[in-house]
């Protein structure tokens, strides 16, 4: 077979270079679940929609794991120092005041 010939003697149509699907209808996400799992290990999040809105994203652990450790930090300043584990280790937090010094002027 010569190539770009099929055997009917036709041109063969080049097929189209597809880019990454990132988006899955429901329907085809529950019938290609291997894939869908595969592609959100080696290319990232994959969105599921339903209905033509976006519904849910399958996404590695890794991933999910990192954005709720972001999701746990304390939201302020006081809260960290106060679950911080040298809170309730006896350092001394305490000085004396300083007024400060004279200057002759």
């Amino acid at each position: 077979m010569t190539k770009g010939v099929s055997r009917g003697g036709g041109k063969q149509a080049a097929a189209p270079v597809a880019a990454p699907k990132t988006r899955w209808q429901l329907q085809t996400a529950k019938a290609r679940f291997s894939e869908v799992f595969r592609r959100a290990r080696s290319e990232g999040p994959q969105w599921i929609t339903r209905q033509e809105k976006e519904a849910v994203v399958l996404l590695p652990a890794e991933e999910f794991e990192n954005l709720t450790a972001r999701a746990r930090q304390p939201l302020s300043l006081v809260q960290f120092f106060a679950e911080s584990p040298l809170a309730k280790s006896g350092i001394k937090l305490k000085r004396q005041r300083d007024y400060g010094r004279e200057v002759d002027l």
